[in-house]
């Protein structure tokens, strides 16, 4: 290249160099920002795997993501290292030429027929040392040149995918594969014959991960141009900027004479050498970073949304037996707290006497609250003996004594109610159901609510409802005296007291009109010819009777008000203590990681969109490299094999 036509070469082509120290500032300023933004997104992705559900699709997904944040961590040692742009394409489509050709030597064997490429050929500038890119150079055929666009980049002749079916030790199609991780951009060529190549595309869609896209038609000399028809093919799962259509061999002929390669291929020779240039290293590895993160979390919400129905249905039949457990334990507590319901009356009454003093009506509140005790006293006027006198009274000490027990026990059945609310059979039922639905879900929980013994169960509804119990004679106690209070108003208290009243004062106005004036006073006042004889006893036992029936009738309609107070105050605290013990269910820790799980789907598809938008960022700044388009269905085995070298 000693020729009129090296000086311009050489300056359009050799690498930008340092104009000023400002631009230089700039440079690095723009660097620092860069991996600024990559050390945000790679914190936060890290909080993220740190912080997982017990959940095997959250696990799998942060495994997947672990390997990618590993090879971001190659970012910061290659920043100083050229790019490394390698060939990729199918038997015969011209990749040894157009290296031979992008150097301006003939440096690889060159076959359009068969695969002459099996060992990759790596290319270099003399003034780089081999060992700061991080290969394993004993793999590579390794040629030092002294070429302008391997100042700014590392070219590899990559073997052909298309020569062994599987990637077995050794074959072309394992090289390969272990090859692209470390690649930043692909030459991806290409003829007229293998453009539609289903063999070779299959291929592409793994080795496009992460990696930056130039899409080359080569054989200009001998094929049709088709290159509206394979932009056509690749758009749907490719970004696509610009296609070349390149004759390699009269380029290199070209270069030979002196000459400057112009037409498609010194269009392409320019994108290489300005696109790829030492300024653009970092941003070009950014973006396959994020590319990969992308594919990586789409990978992830994938898996999640594959997964999500199975935990959703766990999660409804938890809802499920919690509403039914729910409804029977308020059942149960509403007839163990009614079955006492005959003793919380009486300590209402009691409590209702206790504010209305001694008033007329009050006593007889208090008669009849006492009633059996004051019918049993009656028994000591027919003692003839000591002994009988003891008998009676022995046996008005086991009647206390009983009705105390009785006491004592509705008050401790209250206390004992968690463990009589939900029965074993239930509780078994609810461990087999749940059982099958954890596998479907795979949800990784203790061994006990994954299987969920007897014994726990029986533990964790306990202490579920205990907690939430209380103290449950604390709790009637309110009850008794807000609806004492409420049946102890004034106008209440003055209503009643004023009907019982009514009839007394009939009776002692009767008594005493009989006593004073008709039997006494009327004769001698002249109020009456003759004195009326005094009440007999025909009178006063009907009129004893009366008020019997008439004071019952009051008791009947005050304490019957009472009864319905205090009962309907007795459900809603059973159903509410019911609702409440149920809130977190018999399988709280499954409870928990189901939500774990909600939140964790949220924050992927936080993440997720973050990475789009960071990489829509990214592709405005690189306009004129091609790369992959982020297809769900693609996403997963593309990342995997991505990240596996």
């Amino acid at each position: 290249m000693n020729d009129s036509h090296s000086p311009p070469q050489d300056r359009s082509l050799s690498a930008p160099r340092p104009s000023s120290a400002p631009a230089a500032v700039g440079s690095d300023l723009e660097q620092i920002a860069l991996l600024a933004e990559i050390d945000d997104l790679t914190e936060r992705l890290q909080k993220w795997i740190d912080d997982a559900p017990p959940w095997k699709p959250a696990r799998r997904a942060r495994r997947l993501v672990t390997r990618l944040l590993e090879r971001i961590g190659t970012v910061r040692m290659r920043l100083e290292c050229p790019l490394i742009v390698a060939t990729f394409g199918g038997t015969g489509t011209g990749k040894s030429s157009l290296v031979n050709a992008l150097v301006g030597q003939e440096v690889t064997t060159a076959g359009r027929q068969r695969p002459t490429t099996t060992v990759p050929v790596l290319l270099i500038h003399r003034d780089l040392e081999p060992e700061s890119l991080r290969l394993n150079l004993d793999d590579f055929q390794v040629h030092a040149l002294d070429s302008d666009l391997l100042r700014d980049v590392v070219l590899i002749d990559c073997p052909d995918p298309d020569t062994s079916d599987t990637a077995s030790a050794g074959s072309n199609l394992a090289v390969l594969r272990s090859l692209l991780p470390h690649c930043d951009v692909l030459l991806y060529t290409s003829t007229q014959q293998k453009y539609r190549s289903a063999r070779i595309i299959d291929e592409l869609a793994d080795a496009a991960s992460g990696c930056r896209l130039v899409f080359v038609q080569t054989h200009a000399d001998l094929d049709d141009d088709i290159r509206d028809d394979w932009k056509s093919h690749l758009a749907p799962h490719y970004d696509v900027p610009d296609l070349f259509f390149v004759d390699s061999v009269r380029a290199l002929a070209e270069q030979r004479q002196g000459l400057r390669p112009g037409g498609e291929f010194g269009r392409l020779l320019r994108l290489l050498s300005e696109q790829l240039d030492r300024s653009r290293r970092l941003a070009v590895r950014r973006a396959n970073v994020v590319e990969l993160l992308l594919e990586a979390l789409t990978a992830c919400r994938q898996q999640y949304d594959q997964a999500l129905p199975a935990v959703q249905e766990l999660r409804t039949v938890l809802d499920d037996q919690r509403h039914r457990l729910q409804q029977e334990l308020t059942r149960q507590l509403a007839d163990e707290l009614l079955i006492s319901g005959h003793l919380w009356e009486r300590r209402l009454l009691s409590a209702v006497t206790d504010r209305r003093g001694f008033s007329p009506f009050a006593s007889i509140l208090r008669l009849y609250n006492s009633l059996g005790s004051f019918l049993a006293s009656f028994s000591l006027f027919r003692a003839r003996s000591s002994a009988q006198i003891a008998l009676i009274g022995a046996v008005q000490s086991v009647r206390w004594v009983r009705s105390h027990v009785e006491e004592q026990g509705a008050e401790s059945r209250l206390e004992r109610l968690a463990s009589f609310g939900i029965p074993d059979q239930q509780l078994q039922e609810s461990r087999v159901i749940i059982s099958g639905y954890i596998r479907s879900a795979e949800i990784e929980t203790d061994s006990n609510a994954r299987s969920g013994d007897l014994a726990s169960l029986r533990e964790t509804a306990a202490s579920l409802e205990s907690e939430v119990l209380g103290d449950a004679r604390r709790a009637v106690d309110e009850i008794i005296d807000q609806v004492a209070d409420r049946h102890s108003g004034r106008l209440r208290h003055l209503l009643f007291e004023t009907l019982f009243l009514s009839y007394v004062a009939f009776l002692l106005g009767r008594i005493g009109h009989n006593f004073f004036w008709s039997s006494f006073l009327g004769p001698i006042l002249g109020g009456s010819a003759e004195a009326e004889p005094l009440l007999s006893v025909d009178f006063y036992i009907p009129a004893l009777l009366f008020l019997v029936i008439w004071s019952g009738l009051l008791v009947y309609v005050f304490t019957a008000g009472l009864r319905r107070s205090l009962q309907r105050h007795l459900r809603e605290l059973a159903e509410r203590m019911a609702g409440t013990t149920l809130m977190h269910g018999l399988f709280p820790s499954l409870e928990d990681a189901c939500e774990q799980i909600d939140e964790d789907s949220q924050r992927v598809s936080a993440l997720l969109e973050e990475v789009k938008a960071f990489r829509r960022r990214l592709a405005a700044g690189l306009p004129s490299l091609g790369g992959r388009r982020n297809t769900p269905s693609e996403a997963p085995s593309a990342t995997d094999r991505a990240v596996s070298g």
